[in-house]
């Protein structure tokens, strides 16, 4: 079995389908499907020198959620010690062995890989299940991220941005997808059939590759015509980890209805709202969230997405402090930035949850010597370090929303008024923004300024 993209008629949301030996195509994964039958899986992974197996369970977390977000059941995880994937079956034989047994015992459907597996790998592991009259569907991380993005997609850009990075990963998939045909005829002069196959395959999605390349750059100008019109306002964006609370933080800001969930990459379309605190207008956008082993044909096909954050003036980096790991987050969100040229700009970290912050045993006896509460502890100890300025809220709650504020009008005011030098404040509503009632989620959206 191998699979490919297919669009359904009357439709612009890529599924993928798996193809069977008789090229023909089956049923669209749905890993969310809507029927009564919960897609089980099983989670594997390896501990290596360079990933100990703390980490390797955290992973596997990050995975299972991954997994829980498209609607698969997780039943069991595997793991094995090795120096490095196995190149024909990722695990060792008899590991490998184990989870044949298990996959087939249990009727099992998935099989997810936390690292990205080469084609080889997923041929020789099919190929195993196929010997024993079992269809199971084994799929990487990068796979499952994309389906997730397929399913989360609104916006005819994200739409495409998303099929164009399925058709780059499936591409150097596809060798020897055709070798049973090829073994039929060969020779001296002889090109097996299927060769020609997968000549026309590759032609196929190296066409839909540039098909929809050409409407992204359509859509990009479009794009940048529209951030050409907002160049004469401050510009935020709000980046982050994925399911760190960026969305309910833009709720908030912004006082405006934005889709807020607690599953990964709950936003994937980017939003933008315009807003004002203490009489100064500026633009707030939320992005798409960044995660561990991000594919990267997933990034450069949401480059115009992405520019969103690179031709920003502020970032606001939204941090999930309660997560035990935040600061490798911080750390992954930072090398995206750098990655894609906005690693130096004017930011605030946003240590977001402080509500379900959970001390280790060596910070809650530190800060009891010192005599201070937990999270003052945390602040004093990013506060000393030569990290951006530190804000530590509640956004769910409204915890320090005020503070989080005034830190973000100081940097914007000062960006503001290198723009507009002569700018006069004028009494807009009978109300600055920061008073509005925040009990009713409506605040005051600015329609227009006024430069003298």
């Amino acid at each position: 079995m191998r699979f490919f993209v297919f669009t359904p008629p009357n439709s612009s949301a890529p599924d993928f389908c798996w193809l069977n030996s008789k090229r023909n195509f089956t049923l669209p994964i749905r890993l969310n499907s809507t029927e009564k039958h919960t897609e089980t899986a099983v989670l594997v992974a390896l501990t290596t020198p360079r990933q100990p197996e703390e980490k390797t369970a955290e992973y596997l977390d990050e995975l299972q959620f991954l997994a829980e977000t498209s609607g698969v059941r997780t039943v069991r995880r595997f793991t094995q010690r090795l120096e490095r994937p196995d190149l024909n079956t990722y695990f060792g034989k008899g590991r490998f062995e184990d989870l044949v047994a298990f996959v087939i015992d249990q009727a099992v459907d998935l099989i997810i890989c936390d690292d990205e597996l080469s084609p080889r790998q997923i041929r020789n592991m099919e190929s195993a299940f196929e010997e024993r009259a079992k269809d199971v569907k084994i799929i990487d991380r990068s796979l499952l991220i994309l389906n997730i993005f397929a399913q989360r997609a609104q916006t005819v850009q994200a739409k495409t941005q998303v099929e164009l990075a399925q058709q780059q990963y499936i591409l150097p998939r596809l060798t020897r997808m055709w070798t049973h045909l090829s073994r039929q005829r060969g020779g001296v002069g002889m090109r097996g059939p299927g060769e020609k196959e997968l000549e026309t395959d590759r032609r196929i999605a190296n066409d839909r590759i540039a098909l929809l390349k050409e409407k992204l750059e359509r859509i990009d100008r479009q794009a940048v015509t529209q951030r050409k019109n907002r160049d004469r306002m401050v510009r935020v964006a709000l980046v982050g980890y994925t399911n760190v609370g960026k969305s309910t933080l833009m709720r908030r800001l912004a006082k405006v209805e934005v889709f807020a969930e607690n599953k990964l990459f709950a936003t994937v379309d980017s939003t933008v709202r315009k807003v004002s605190i203490e009489q100064i207008p500026f633009l707030l956008t939320d992005t798409v969230g960044f995660i561990r082993k991000l594919p990267t044909m997933l990034i450069e096909s949401f480059k115009s997405t992405l520019d969103e954050v690179r031709e920003a003036d502020i970032l606001l980096h939204v941090v999930d402090v309660s997560h035990p790991s935040f600061e490798e987050q911080i750390d992954v969100v930072n090398a995206t930035l750098a990655d894609i040229g906005a690693g130096d700009k004017p930011t605030i970290l946003v240590f977001n949850k402080i509500d379900a912050y959970r001390p280790s045993d060596a910070e809650a006896f530190e800060a009891e010597n010192a005599g201070i509460s937990t999270i003052e502890f945390l602040k004093r100890s990013f506060l000393e370090s030569k990290k951006p300025k530190s804000v530590f809220i509640s956004a769910e709650h409204k915890q320090n929303l005020d503070e989080l504020r005034a830190e973000l009008v100081g940097l914007v005011k000062e960006k503001h008024f290198q723009i507009f030098p002569n700018w006069v404040n004028e009494p807009l509503y009978g109300a600055e923004y920061g008073a509005a009632d925040e009990s009713d989620g409506q605040g005051v959206e600015l329609e227009k300024f006024t430069e003298k």
